[in-house]
C-alpha cells in the first residue's frame, strides 16, 4: 500500500511539472486517501481542514487538526505533519502561510470544485487568481484506471455488499419493520468486513463497522428513489427496494449495488417493469469493453426503454472507487473511451411517479474483453 501511495505523489508531481504548477493544495478527503493513505473524521463541517501540500519536486506536506496528528503518523509516510490547534498560533492558515513562504511558489493548484471555499477564498488572498489552475482533472485522470491490488479491495468491498443483501433477504418478511432489515445488513456487512481486515498489522486502524443510512422503499413508496429505512412495516405484495451505495464503504472504496425483491406475489404489469429494468442493464452491460465510448454504454440502455415506451429518468452509470462518483458516467456527451481496469456501477431504473420503481445496480470493472462483476449476486425476478 505504502508504495503504491509513493508512486501516486511520485506521477502527480511529474504531472503539475508538465502543467507548470509549482505546488497543488488538495482538500478532499478522497484525495488525500488516494495520495497518503489518511482519511480523518474531521473536516469543515466542524471548522477542522486537512489540506495536503505538493511540492512539484519535493516531499509533501500534510496540514492537519492536532486532534489528528497521531493518527495522520499512524496511517501515513508523510514525514512533514503540520498540526495546528483551535485559536492558537493562527490556526491552518499559519500553517498554509510557512508552506507558501518555503516554497515560494507562483503557480499554485488547487481543486477548483471540491475546495471549501473557506480555504479557497485565503489561498486568493495570498495568490492572484491568474496564478491560480485546477489540478482536478490530473487526479480524476490517475484515478480513472485501477490496478490489480485496487481491483482486489474492490472485490472484497463486493462481497461485504454481497453479504449485507443475503442478510437482509433473509429478514425480509410480512411484519418486519423496514430498519430490521438494515440493521441485518449492517451486522452482516461489518463481520464480513472484519472477517477481510483480520488482524493485519497494515489495517490496525481499519475499522469494519458499516455506517451511514441505508437507501431503503417498501410498498407504495418505490417511487420515492432515495427515501431511508423507516418504522414502516412490510405488508404481503409489497416490492422491497435496496440500494447499499451508501452502505459499500470498505477501505474507503466505494462501490454501487442494488436489489429488488416482492413479498408474497406481484402483478403482472409490476413484472413487465422490472423485467424491462433487467433488460436495459444487460444490454449496458453487453456494451462494455474497451474502446467503447461511454455514452454508448447508456445509449444501449435508452434503446430498451424506449423500445418498451418509457423514457430514462437518470444516467446508465457513474464510475466508483474512492468517491462515490468518478469519472467517467455512462450517460448522454460523455465520449470517455472505456479502458481495462475502469470501474463502474450499471443502473436499470424504471421509476413510474406515485406508483412504482423497479431497479437493478451492480459494480464491474472492464477486463479485456468485457466486464467482471465486483459485485456479483442473482437479480432475476424473485418472490419472497
Amino acid at each position: 500500500m505504502q508504495d503504491n501511495l509513493a508512486k501516486r505523489i511520485l506521477e502527480f508531481q511529474r504531472r503539475i511539472a508538465d502543467e507548470k504548477i509549482d505546488m497543488a493544495i488538495i482538500q478532499d478527503p478522497d484525495n488525500i486517501f488516494y495520495l497518503t493513505g489518511f482519511w480523518g473524521y474531521l473536516g469543515m463541517e466542524f471548522g477542522r481542514p486537512t489540506i495536503l501540500i505538493v511540492p512539484q519536486s519535493s516531499s509533501p506536506t500534510l496540514v492537519t487538526p492536532g486532534l489528528e496528528a497521531e493518527m495522520a503518523t499512524s496511517m501515513t509516510r508523510i514525514k512533514d505533519i503540520r498540526q495546528w490547534t483551535d485559536g492558537i498560533g493562527g490556526e491552518w492558515q499559519n500553517q498554509l502561510d510557512d508552506s507558501f513562504n518555503r516554497l515560494k511558489s507562483k503557480n499554485v493548484g488547487l481543486e477548483t470544485l471540491k475546495t471549501h471555499p473557506t480555504v479557497s477564498e485565503y489561498i486568493k488572498t495570498k495568490f492572484p487568481v491568474s496564478s491560480l489552475k485546477d489540478v482536478s482533472g490530473i487526479l480524476s485522470d490517475m484515478r480513472m484506471v485501477k490496478n490489480p491490488a485496487e481491483i482486489e479491495v474492490m472485490r472484497q468491498a463486493g462481497q461485504v455488499a454481497v453479504a449485507m443483501c443475503e442478510a437482509a433477504v433473509q429478514t425480509i418478511a410480512e411484519g418486519v419493520p423496514e430498519y430490521e432489515v438494515s440493521l441485518a445488513a449492517v451486522t452482516a456487512g461489518t463481520r464480513k468486513a472484519a472477517e477481510f481486515i483480520g488482524d493485519q498489522n497494515s489495517g490496525k486502524l481499519l475499522s469494519p463497522m458499516i455506517h451511514n443510512l441505508q437507501v431503503f422503499q417498501s410498498g407504495p413508496d418505490l417511487s420515492m428513489v432515495h427515501r431511508r429505512p423507516t418504522l414502516r412495516r412490510i405488508e404481503k405484495g409489497d416490492p422491497v427496494y435496496m440500494c447499499f451505495c451508501p452502505f459499500t464503504l470498505f477501505k474507503q472504496i466505494k462501490l454501487g449495488f442494488d436489489r429488488e425483491y416482492f413479498v408474497g406475489g406481484i402483478s403482472d404489469e409490476h413484472a413487465r417493469i422490472y423485467d424491462i429494468t433487467l433488460d436495459a442493464q444487460a444490454a449496458a452491460l453487453e456494451m462494455i469493453r474497451p474502446g467503447i465510448p461511454a455514452e454508448e454504454v447508456h445509449f444501449a440502455a435508452l434503446d430498451v426503454y424506449q423500445t418498451a415506451g418509457f423514457g430514462i429518468c437518470y444516467r446508465t452509470g457513474r464510475g466508483v472507487g474512492y468517491s462515490y462518483l468518478e469519472c467517467p458516467e455512462f450517460k448522454d456527451g460523455d465520449k470517455t473511451i472505456l479502458q481495462t481496469g475502469m470501474t463502474f456501477a450499471v443502473d436499470g431504473g424504471i421509476t413510474i411517479e406515485g406508483e412504482f420503481g423497479a431497479r437493478v445496480g451492480d459494480s464491474i470493472v472492464v477486463t479485456e474483453d468485457g466486464f467482471e462483476y465486483l459485485t456479483p449476486y442473482p437479480k432475476q425476478l424473485r418472490i419472497l
